[in-house]
């Protein structure tokens, strides 16, 4: 039905597992080109803000950084390409036993200097990863102590599974901040005497089949970081008293219920895929059918299996990871996606306005939603619109049919399992909430309402 552990709750265990299989591009291997250390950040400035984004996507973002191989691209979508491979590569795939040697390029990006001294860090990539191409994506953050973090793989992308399986790195710390799945988290901020990442870069590693002349295209790469505090509740926004809805295609994850257990045991758990699908729809996307021709003719809804297969994390082995569902939905033609955090409702209603659903997690006992009819440590669902009184209308997955998807939620409690950081689940124990984690997807030239919407609520 939905996740059964908490989302940041993950392999905790494979802290202590060595990835000596993968030594060969992990931080520091011969992939990685070392850029110039980042001068120590400035000291961390009250703004009261708990959100910071950072990417990069125009032409002039991609010829700023340092190029060792890679080159801007313009056009209608500007991006980031191999010009010429600086070095090869060898990679043990973990998960396919597979060694493959690649030729690569990598670009580094300018040290961003956060407006918020962050305890976590999202990154975000949209790309084009043809046959015999793939991209890695890594991030270093530089502490408020003046000391950094090694560069840390965020995620081993390609669009398809022919050349390597889609992965995050398990077992990456540096002993004050660890790498999970998709989220890099500061261990102790709460007693670390105040030590945050005030700044951060990323490093791409675009490659190539040796002696291939296409290789994958950039179109967009970022990070969301943030210090959200922690907290059991959070009040309610002012709702904007107008009522407004988009009209986003309904599918349930409950009717995939079995189907395609090899991506994160069957249908029952695709809330956050089925989410990304409605979405990728509503802009228009359309999976080809000659991708859907290994899903089983009977079956309803394939590109839903479709989506599920295109976002699975082969460590993870899942389909919540949320940058991949992001970078799965930038796959289709114009649309671009990135992960964030919003603050409240406010900015949710000000993106419906514009025309911009979003996709949030959530977290909750049955007793918490009222008309959810379930609890769950983790769920995705789609936010479509408001009522006149300001409750959320959204499209739930975790429904017995598409019809059923969309409901009608309270929006002060809504509020609260979507915003909070921390609650107590069936058992009575402490645990985690999503702080406001969202997907968001739009159109790669957003019309100018849609543009300042998504300014208005700290994207671009």
């Amino acid at each position: 039905m939905t996740e059964p552990t908490p989302r940041r709750a993950v392999l905790v265990a494979a802290l202590a597992v060595a990835t000596a299989a993968t030594a060969a591009t992990v931080p520091g291997g011969s992939a990685s080109a070392t850029p110039p250390t980042p001068p120590t950040p400035p000291a961390p400035r009250a703004t009261g803000r708990t959100v910071d984004n950072r990417f990069w996507y125009s032409y002039g973002h991609w010829l700023a950084g340092a190029h060792q191989g890679t080159t801007a691209v313009g056009g209608t979508r500007p991006g980031l390409e191999i010009a010429t491979a600086v070095g090869r590569t060898e990679y043990a795939d973990p998960h396919t036993g597979r060694k493959s040697t690649w030729e690569y390029a990598t670009w580094t990006s300018p040290v961003h200097r956060s407006t918020v001294p962050a305890t976590e860090a999202i990154a975000s990539w949209n790309a084009r990863t043809p046959s015999g191409t793939w991209i890695g994506i890594e991030l270093r953050g530089t502490y408020t102590d003046g000391t950094t973090t090694p560069w840390y793989v965020m995620g081993r992308w390609a669009s398809g599974e022919a050349d390597i399986r889609r992965t995050s790195v398990d077992g990456q710390s540096d002993g004050r901040s660890t790498v999970w799945t998709d989220t890099l988290a500061l261990d102790a901020p709460t007693a670390t005497a105040g030590l945050r990442i005030a700044a951060w870069q990323l490093r791409l590693t675009l490659h190539r089949r040796p002696g291939a002349e296409q290789g994958p295209t950039v179109w967009l790469a970022g990070a969301m970081v943030s210090d959200v505090p922690d907290r059991f509740t959070v009040p309610a926004s002012t709702p904007s008293r107008t009522a407004h809805e988009l009209k986003v295609p309904r599918y349930s994850q409950e009717v995939h219920a079995g189907r395609y257990p090899e991506y994160d045991n069957g249908g029952e758990a695709w809330c956050s895929p089925t989410s990304s699908q409605m979405i990728i729809e509503y802009w228009g996307g359309k999976v080809p059918a000659s991708a859907l021709t290994w899903v089983n003719p009977t079956y309803s809804d394939p590109q839903v299996c479709h989506a599920a297969r295109s976002t699975y994390d082969a460590a993870y082995k899942g389909c919540g990871n949320w940058p991949f569902n992001a970078a799965y939905a930038a796959t289709y033609p114009d649309l671009a996606g990135v992960v964030t955090r919003l603050t409240s409702l406010t900015d949710l209603e000000t993106l419906v306005r514009a025309g911009i659903p979003a996709i949030t997690s959530q977290s909750f006992r049955p007793e918490e939603l009222t008309g959810a009819g379930y609890g769950t440590a983790g769920h995705l669902m789609t936010v479509i619109g408001f009522t006149a009184a300001g409750d959320v209308i959204a499209n739930d997955p975790n429904s017995r049919d598409n019809p059923a998807v969309r409901r009608v939620y309270k929006r002060a409690e809504w509020e609260n399992i979507w915003l909070r950081t921390k609650r107590v689940g069936t058992s009575g124990k402490v645990t985690s909430g999503s702080g406001g984690i969202c997907y968001l997807y739009a159109p790669a030239r957003p019309r100018r309402a849609q543009f300042e919407a998504l300014r208005a609520v700290g994207v671009l």
